[in-house]
């Protein structure tokens, strides 16, 4: 078979860049084009100008050229199509040329060799072969065939029905297609609604448009089934919650975040872990984990864990944390440390001695660090942090968790990887939620830590991270400490070593005043040796000093004086014989009610205790109250009542009485109930002495209104 040769000549009228013109000359491989509206003359390469994407003779067309094949096409079909067309095409180019192949030393077939038949023949021939193999063929037939495989090659010997593009709706009316994607437009806004609410709106938009007898909404499964095939095809939402997340995705194409450095890009956010704990007050509470992680080489630089409601110091001491090296435990075991790892530790060690003694976690210094929009990330402290340490703060659009995606993948990471297993798992919705997970709850917050950065040191930075491939080597996978350690060559580490004092310009500050009872705030007081001579003297126009102090450690707090930092402590520090928290005191504070006067706030502790030692001693039953009241002497409520006179309260004297006569029916309403027997212990109100006469015992009952054991116990 002849290949087919485009020919052009001197005279021919083409179109070359939007004009004809007119082939004046040819000169070897240069041509002269006179254009014929302007009369332009220009001589080019004929290359340049065959090769153009517009290049066309206008009075002689171009013979049809014959198409590379196409067999990409063909994998999209079943396998007996796809054969049929490639048996179609060993036919025809033995009819065209007597070869089934591109082998051309076998020699033809009888009756297909070209030299020796004509194509008539040949394709007589064929027709009549593939009749007596079954295949009713005929000499048209073939000639159709070779016509389709000049113009689109194999792709053209397949069957017309099978390549026929298949609709995603199926066969389903173009109107019912259009009234669904109607109704769901429509309810854009609204509120989530079943299918069949849709179903029937549906059928009302087709009754408004073709009237009540003109198009049936198909049956409920069909129905079902189509509209989710609409709403996938038209981009549109099934439900509210659905149409939140399409609203929140960027519009694609979507770009991936790329950082070539090591700290180049460091995201940071907080989570609710999926673990219980035993908090300091022995309740299991889920602790909140604040982490950090490098894009470059997707290194967890840091994860704190703190009791639900993350402050702004911890967000500002794990920024220091990235650039601190983690410190091998005494438990751990030699292969965790960085000298054991492919970390160059040695070069390392000798720019860095914190090097020494390290975990093989990176030390990686955060050039620009990208924050969701949480009151923590945007604290005056963590945005004071961060400028202190050189580090650019690149705050999140709000709802757009996909701008920092490889810190919220890291969380679903360590929900997989490690809080599955420790016990009090929670699991990640209420569904999988276990029945006793509070009663599992056996680690506190520091066991917990300590556990969550040995895993993140085996667990994660040796662990081979699917995004950290070269793109000249797709195939090769890496752990975060071998992408670092490739990195921190190129890149290089600058040591930041963080003293005393950066660490105290980290911590959360106040402005607060130097009195003679020292400094005063969260109903704490602070006072020292080092305030003397600076009491009532500041020069600030507030009259007020900057103080810094730690929520995890408020026994102690610093003020900055004219000549640095000094460590002011806590006057009561040594009441505590336990290290406790800001936590703690909060929620001591919460069980105590607020009084006047800020001078008692601090002590109101001991004057409780004083009050329930007096009670205790207190005998005359005249004086105060079963239910828990002071002394007549020092209670206002009880003076008011001797006297005759309305309590602070503004109720009567005998409304407490009253009070606790109705609660004492409710209790004896319980205990006669069933399943609820007769308590043969007193409550910790009542009368707790010898068991006096049984008359005695109902007359004292009858006068205080109070549950009485022995009465309770004629009835049964």
């Amino acid at each position: 078979m002849k290949r087919t040769v485009d020919v052009v000549k001197v005279g021919d009228r083409i179109r070359f860049e939007d004009q004809v013109h007119v082939l004046a000359g040819l000169d070897g491989p240069r041509c002269r084009l006179l254009a014929e509206e302007d009369a332009g003359v220009q001589v080019l390469l004929l290359t340049q100008v065959l090769q153009a994407p517009d290049f066309d003779v206008v009075d002689h067309p171009r013979p049809a050229r014959r198409r590379i094949p196409a067999h990409g096409p063909l994998d999209g079909l079943g396998p007996e199509v796809r054969d049929k067309a490639l048996a179609w095409e060993r036919h025809i180019l033995e009819v065209e040329t007597g070869h089934i192949g591109p082998r051309q030393d076998w020699p033809p077939r009888p009756g297909y060799d070209p030299v020796v038949h004509s194509l008539a023949e040949r394709e007589a021939a064929k027709a009549a072969e593939l009749t007596a193999a079954g295949q009713a063929v005929s000499v048209a037939t073939v000639r159709r065939m070779r016509a389709r495989y000049r113009e689109e090659g194999v792709w053209g010997l397949v069957d017309g029905r099978r390549k026929r593009e298949r609709s995603v709706f199926g066969q389903a009316d173009p109107r019912v297609v259009a009234a669904i994607t109607g109704a769901l437009t429509e309810q854009r806004g609204r509120s989530s609604g079943t299918l069949s609410r849709l179903r029937r709106q549906v059928a009302w938009l087709l009754q408004d448009a073709h009237g009540p007898e003109g198009v049936a909404v198909p049956p409920p499964s069909t129905f079902n089934r189509l509209v989710r095939a609409v709403a996938e095809q038209q981009g549109l939402a099934l439900t509210a919650a659905g149409e939140r997340r399409r609203a929140s995705r960027p519009v694609p194409v979507f770009t991936p975040t790329h950082a070539m450095a090591p700290g180049e890009l460091v995201m940071m956010d907080s989570t609710l872990l999926d673990v219980m704990v035993v908090c300091e007050d022995g309740q299991a509470r889920r602790p909140e984990l604040t982490m950090a992680v490098d894009v470059a080489t997707r290194s967890i630089t840091a994860a704190v864990l703190r009791p639900k409601g993350t402050k702004a110091v911890d967000a500002a001491v794990l920024l220091a944390q990235t650039l601190v090296p983690q410190q091998m435990r005494p438990n751990w075991p030699q292969y965790l440390s960085m000298a054991a790892s492919v970390i160059p530790h040695e070069r390392l060690a000798s720019i860095d001695g914190r090097m020494q003694g390290a975990a093989a976690r990176p030390v990686i210094r955060p050039t620009t660090v990208v924050i969701d929009q949480g009151k923590v990330f945007v604290s005056r402290c963590f945005l004071a942090a961060a400028e202190h340490l050189g580090i650019s703060v690149q705050p999140c659009p709000p709802a757009s968790g996909h701008a920092k995606g490889q810190v919220e993948r890291g969380f679903g990471a360590i929900g997989t990887l490690f809080a599955q297993y420790v016990a009090g798992y929670t699991g990640n919705s209420l569904n999988a939620r276990g029945s006793n997970v509070e009663d599992e709850a056996c680690w506190t917050l520091p066991q917990l830590q300590d556990l969550l950065d040995e895993w993140v040191v085996c667990g994660w930075q040796e662990r081979r991270h699917e995004r950290l491939r070269h793109p000249l080597m797709p195939r090769l996978t890496l752990t975060p400490n071998e992408m670092w350690a490739a990195l921190v060559g190129i890149a290089g580490h600058v040591p930041v070593p963080l003293a005393a004092a950066d660490w105290i310009e980290l911590l959360p500050s106040r402005r607060c005043a130097i009195g003679d009872e020292g400094i005063r705030f969260e109903h704490r007081t602070y006072d020292g040796r080092v305030l003397n001579g600076h009491r009532h003297r500041s020069t600030a126009t507030d009259g007020k000093w900057e103080v810094h102090h730690n929520p995890y450690e408020p026994w102690q707090c610093w003020v900055r004086l004219p000549h640095g930092w000094e460590p002011v402590p806590w006057i009561h520090q040594g009441l505590v014989s336990k290290p406790f928290t800001d936590t703690t005191w909060r929620h001591i504070l919460s069980v105590i009610k607020q009084r006047e006067g800020r001078a008692e706030h601090e002590e109101q502790l001991a004057r409780h205790l004083d009050e329930l030692l007096r009670r205790a001693h207190t005998t005359d039953k005249g004086v105060s109250d079963v239910a828990g009241s002071r002394p007549a002497e020092t209670t206002p409520g009880a003076a008011a009542s001797a006297s005759g006179e309305p309590s602070a309260t503004g109720q009567p004297p005998h409304s407490r009485r009253k009070t606790q006569a109705d609660r004492t029916k409710r209790r004896k309403t319980k205990t006669e109930s069933p399943g609820n027997p007769t308590r043969q212990v007193p409550d910790a109100d009542e009368d707790c002495g010898a068991a006096p006469d049984i008359g005695d015992s109902l007359t004292s009952a009858t006068a205080w209104s109070i549950f009485d054991a022995h009465q309770e116990a004629q009835q049964w």
